[in-house]
């Protein structure tokens, strides 16, 4: 006896399936994409979600990681610079400050500004991420 329609699939059956409700404001616009994709709606929303949600995902202990040791840095800089402006404003009450120490001074104010810079662009991603 011979099958008729489609032959079974050998791998990747959809087994697996996700309820989902929509306001209908939401549908409507699902709709629309439909409509316009000439897409099923199952495929517009498995394509949606499976290749442009990793977009989506945050990895918030990575993040949270970062943001530490980012934080961190920042303040060993800080904490570096301040002690290097005491000793120069010593240093140069006395008549004593040297071109080794202002040199050493630009370099941790060259440091903090890098991470300072980099927290920053961390924080813009975050910012994106969570308003997408």
């Amino acid at each position: 006896m011979r099958y008729r329609g489609r032959p079974p699939l050998v791998s990747g059956k959809r087994i697996k399936k996700i309820d989902v409700r929509f306001t209908e404001e939401e549908f409507d616009l699902i709709l629309a994409m439909e409509k316009a994709s000439g897409m099923k709606k199952a495929d517009l929303i498995r394509k949606k979600v499976l290749s442009e949600g990793e977009s989506m995902l945050i990895d918030s202990k990575l993040m949270m990681n970062n943001l530490d040791v980012i934080g961190l840095e920042l303040s060993r800089a800080g904490n570096n610079i301040n002690q290097l402006a005491r000793y120069a404003n010593i240093l140069n009450q006395d008549g004593l400050l040297s071109g080794v120490l202002v040199d050493r001074l630009l370099l941790e104010l060259r440091k903090y500004n890098k991470i300072k810079m980099d927290l920053e662009r961390l924080m813009r991603k975050l910012i994106r991420l969570l308003g997408s």
